[in-house]
């Protein structure tokens, strides 16, 4: 079904895989030498870099995106820091969608007052106003933005249009700011692996299967991590390009940096049809390209797939999983025994076996991943004439885009789908991260979305409430809803169906959404609801600083929706310490509290009261300190105390900044960590001015103690590879931490403070 290479491979032709320890074969093949270095750049991926990159070294690109997109999580605190940096325009056209919060009502007015400054933000700024209800922010992009030989940058983590020719990264809002003042997005020359599609996708089967064995395939070998995932091969042909783009948005969930596709006929008509033929550019890698990597996807091989709780990459067939519901169950539930930390209120999924069947508790199909053209399509016609019936199951659709639901209507499939029993809703990313459509208690949702995370789906363990959602493709949820809410794989139902050709009509975008790029009003007013706050004053770095401890995490990785929840705490998105009274709310309670009490601390010492005299436990910490050799004269006032986050590898998920800011804010200084889950993540962390420490060892310390790190404005200038710390507890312990490559520029923004400071000091 799926295989991956050992090493890396010389694609020849468009057709011909050989592996690089048979390079021989490939002189013979194109008829001339071929050298390694000189194939690496026959890949899609390197043209279109090369052509964004502002530097001279191909090595380390800076590179400058053609748009950018956020969506009504992001978009204020985006808006805020570049303001603060110096922004008075919006350089690129920059996309403000509403397709978050725009159902959400918690919290009064500061949702639709989010919405109001972003429309006052575009007027001003010269932005285009994507309003609420009117398109998820991936699937306007797809439709109005993306197109051959471009590159997009989005602060939401499913930023992807590689099926369109677009190669697009999502990265924290700090990485926006940078663009907005015209700085580069700099990052070191990524691998390249060619994800080789072959075959054509049997009867039944949907991009998100394709998807799921994909991620199950390469997630836990970390096979594409921060590499560039490019798809080529004849199987590319055999599926629409709006089919296409249901696999392509799936690919941030292998933690891959960006996408790309080869483009053909279809692509064309795709783009032409949307009223933009001029943005095709046919895509293709040259004679000879050098891939660092293979994944061979045979697409007729695929079957139905579902991704359990808690992960994208928990994934079986759906036939498999029926053969052995209660082995396969129950080690979900030992999962989930893990998150609740309880079992007193257990989550169970045994207890759903009915009749040897599994019984769901609802189906969704929804966002830039489901709520497609084609998936609603195929949905509705599993559906026609049928019943999704009266018990406890229901099923919710959310076309990605008024356009779209425009024609499902014309197509007759929203009555379809209405007569069957299913609630249709307008364009809304809540059901992909916790707002809204949440399971009763103990409940099992089937999603065609992006995540599957604990608590995405908006349950609260920490107050004896729990439901979990597993990942699968619309048609088999839609085969799933006809069969009475036991889980059924689509191949039950399917047929020679032909899904109808769609027809696009922008006029609902004509009539409706703020078109104001580069006619921005400098004289005109941003509009602040009551919530929407500054940024705090953030400190510059110190030559010496104290850590405090205040949590620890042992799982094997950390999600951004466990440091900072998604879901309804997202309402607080625009308000810095607002929100940040969330972090880590679901994995470590007392993390807030702990790290309030060193950031006080810190708070005195700017303030020029002596920390160790504001908490009497320091002044034996400092006396330890000053045993150190070359630290005898060590001042309190002169070291700065901040909290710190150990995690063994944090980051995996969302793109959202807030999984750091909310701690930058509450005085967070530094994470200590074996590795980042991404680079977005990472990314954050210097953005927001911690600094991102790693260590070899295992975590000889524990939530309370202090970690001292002499000189470590200093450690910038040498090569970070081994970094003296000590662990000051009952006795002063030495440890070792590193820090890998950072650019210059990244160095300077931690030395600031964060990415505000660093842009007023310049």
């Amino acid at each position: 079904m799926v295989t991956l290479y050992d090493g890396g491979a010389y694609l020849v032709n468009g057709t011909h895989l050989i592996p690089e320890k048979d390079a021989a074969q490939v002189t013979a093949m194109a008829g001339k030498e071929v050298h390694q270095e000189d194939a690496k750049k026959g890949t899609i991926a390197y043209s279109i870099l090369e052509a964004h990159n502002t530097s001279e070294d191909m090595k380390a690109l800076k590179l400058r995106f053609d748009a950018m997109t956020s969506h009504d999580i992001t978009f204020v605190g985006i808006v805020q820091t570049a303001k603060a940096s110096g922004m008075d325009h919006f350089p690129v056209p920059y996309v403000l969608t509403n397709c978050h919060n725009s159902l959400c009502a918690v919290g009064g007015t500061i949702n639709e007052d989010d919405h109001v400054f972003g429309l006052s933000a575009c007027k001003k700024y010269g932005g285009i106003f994507v309003p609420p209800h009117i398109a998820v922010i991936h699937q306007y992009m797809r439709e109005m933005m993306a197109g051959g030989g471009k590159m997009i940058l989005g602060s939401d983590s499913h930023t992807r249009y590689g099926a369109l020719g677009t190669m697009a990264i999502g990265e924290g809002g700090g990485e926006l700011v940078k663009q907005l003042l015209r700085d580069t997005y700099d990052v070191q020359y990524p691998g390249v692996v060619a994800v080789y599609l072959d075959g054509k996708p049997g009867p039944g089967v949907g991009p998100q299967d394709i998807a799921l064995a994909i991620i199950g395939a390469v997630f836990q070998c970390g096979y594409v991590k921060n590499k560039v995932m490019e798809f080529v091969g004849p199987g590319i042909s055999s599926m629409t390009t709006d089919y296409r783009n249901g696999i392509d948005v799936m690919t941030t969930e292998t933690t891959c940096l960006s996408s790309i596709w080869r483009t053909d006929e279809d692509t064309r008509e795709y783009l032409a049809l949307h009223g933009r033929a001029g943005d095709y550019k046919e895509l293709n890698p040259a004679d000879v390209a050098y891939y660092d990597g293979v994944v061979y996807v045979d697409l007729s091989t695929v079957k139905p797939m579902i991704a359990l709780p808690f992960h994208p990459s928990n994934v079986y067939e759906i036939d498999e999983l029926n053969a052995n519901l209660s082995d396969i169950l129950r080690t979900v539930e030992v999962e989930a025994e893990k998150i609740t930390g309880s079992l007193e209120t257990p989550f169970l999924l045994t207890d759903k076996i009915v009749n040897g069947g599994l019984k769901v508790t609802q189906g969704i199909i929804a966002g830039c991943a489901g709520g497609n053209y084609t998936n609603v399509m195929e949905a509705a016609h599993i559906l026609k004439g049928k019943s999704c019936g009266v018990e406890e199951f229901s099923l919710s659709v959310y076309p990605s885009s008024q356009p779209v639901y425009m024609d499902l209507v014309k197509k007759g499939a929203v009555s379809e789908l209405m007569a069957a029993g299913a609630v249709l809703k307008t364009a809304f990313c809540g059901p992909c991260f916790g707002a809204g459509d949440t399971p009763a208690n103990n409940g099992f949702s089937i999603r065609h979305t992006t995540r599957n995370f604990p608590n995405r789906e908006g349950s609260k363990p920490g107050v004896g409430q729990m439901s979990a959602v597993a990942l699968m493709d619309a048609r088999s949820i839609a085969a799933t809803a006809a069969n009475g809410g036991i889980l059924t794989s689509a191949e039950a139902f399917a047929d020679d169906y032909l899904v109808p050709s769609y027809e696009f009509d922008n006029s609902v975008y004509q009539n409706r959404i703020y078109q104001g790029y580069q006619a921005g009003d400098d004289q005109a007013e941003l509009v602040y609801g009551p919530n929407i706050k500054d940024w705090p004053e953030m400190s510059p770095l110190t030559d010496n600083i104290l850590l405090k401890v205040c949590s620890k995490i042992l799982d094997p990785v950390t999600t951004t929706d466990e440091l900072i929840p998604s879901g309804e705490t997202s309402s607080y998105r625009s308000n810095p310490l607002g929100l940040a009274e969330f972090t880590l709310s679901r994995r470590d309670p007392q993390y807030v509290g702990r790290s309030k009490v060193a950031d006080k601390l810190e708070k005195a010492r700017i303030a020029g009261t002596s920390p160790a005299q504001a908490e009497p436990e320091l002044k034996q910490i400092f006396d330890k300190i000053r045993t150190i050799p070359g630290n005898e004269d060590v001042q309190p006032l002169e070291t700065e105390i901040g909290s710190m986050i150990y995690a063994v590898k944090p980051g995996d998920g969302s793109a959202r900044e807030q999984a750091a800011s909310c701690q930058r804010v509450l005085g967070g200084l530094a994470n200590i960590c074996k590795e980042y889950a991404t680079k977005r993540y990472r990314s954050n962390v210097m953005n927001w001015g911690m600094i991102p420490f790693q260590m070899k060892e295992d975590a000889e310390f524990e939530v309370g103690d202090y970690i001292y790190v002499p000189g470590i404005r200093s450690v910038f200038n040498g090569d970070m590879k081994a970094i003296k710390a000590y662990v000051i507890g009952g006795q002063v312990k030495e440890i070792s931490l590193f820090i890998a490559d950072m650019t210059p520029e990244e160095k300077e923004i931690v030395k600031a403070g964060c990415l505000i400071n660093y842009n007023r000091n310049r």
